[in-house]
């Protein structure tokens, strides 16, 4: 069995065939799809998609770099209420995104570490996303790291120097579709980290794996996902899958 820990199943890319993607996705042994919230916008439709189905899904409540712009403090004064409800199983889908923009990134690093003080407020995991801004992710991790503070860096790309100041955090590394990338160079770091040190994602409807790249990506493709981690390190697909999913329990 797998746990895809991060899919955005509420988007409207699904609105036309939700049912037959969570079928696939269970056929395929996907047991538990957590999903990350992007902004104000998005919570209805993720909170509706779990109430179908309260033993497959689980939501978290945060807002995404992307979405960090002049009224930031009203999406954070929004996710905030939100956590208080109690009802969320992680804080997510925050970090710091330099890669399009530039122009919030002051905004983007304070929201950021606002919201990684609430995961540890409310014991919560921080699902962080870090684009052309991993070291400065790292920091603010290290420098709010006091023992009980965990999480994933979702969509992890980085190098393996990066892997193991993660790993020293006691962090997980997401990994999703892009392993199956030839030239992401990512291959060679995941040889190197440890399968305790990894959970699996989708990302869907988003970096779909080899052989869908082009196409719509959905949780069934986990297990191209898992495959490719298996043939990387030359052990069992059954490996994988127990030891990502233990993973992925514990965390939440």
């Amino acid at each position: 069995m797998f746990t895809d820990t991060h899919a955005h199943l509420y988007l409207k890319q699904f609105n036309k065939d939700i049912d037959s993607v969570i079928n696939n996705a269970v056929k395929n042994g996907i047991d538990k799809i957590l999903l990350p919230n992007i902004d104000s916008g998005t919570i209805k439709a993720m909170l509706q998609l779990e109430s179908s189905n309260p033993q497959l899904f689980g939501s978290m409540a945060g807002v995404h770099p992307g979405s960090i712009k002049e009224n930031f403090k009203k999406e954070l004064e929004i996710v905030e209420r939100e956590l208080e409800s109690g009802h969320y199983v992680g804080v997510g889908e925050v970090g710091i995104d330099l890669y399009w923009d530039k122009t919030y990134k002051e905004e983007q690093i304070y929201a950021f570490d606002t919201q990684v003080k609430w995961a540890l407020k409310y014991d919560l995991p921080v699902i962080i996303h870090a684009r052309n801004a991993m070291d400065i992710t790292i920091d603010i991790i290290r420098q709010n790291q006091s023992g009980s503070l965990k999480g994933i860096f979702h969509c992890f790309t980085g190098n393996i120097d990066q892997a193991f100041e993660i790993m020293k955090l006691g962090f997980y590394m997401g990994i999703g579709g892009i392993v199956t990338y030839k030239n992401s160079g990512l291959q060679e770091t995941v040889k190197e980290i440890p399968l305790e040190y990894m959970v699996l994602e989708t990302d869907a409807p988003y970096l779909t794996p080899v052989p869908f790249r082009g196409k719509r990506n959905e949780s069934a493709y986990l297990v191209y996902i898992a495959q490719k981690i298996a043939e990387i390190k030359n052990i069992d697909l059954e490996e994988v899958a127990a030891i990502t999913t233990d993973n992925a329990e514990k965390l939440f």
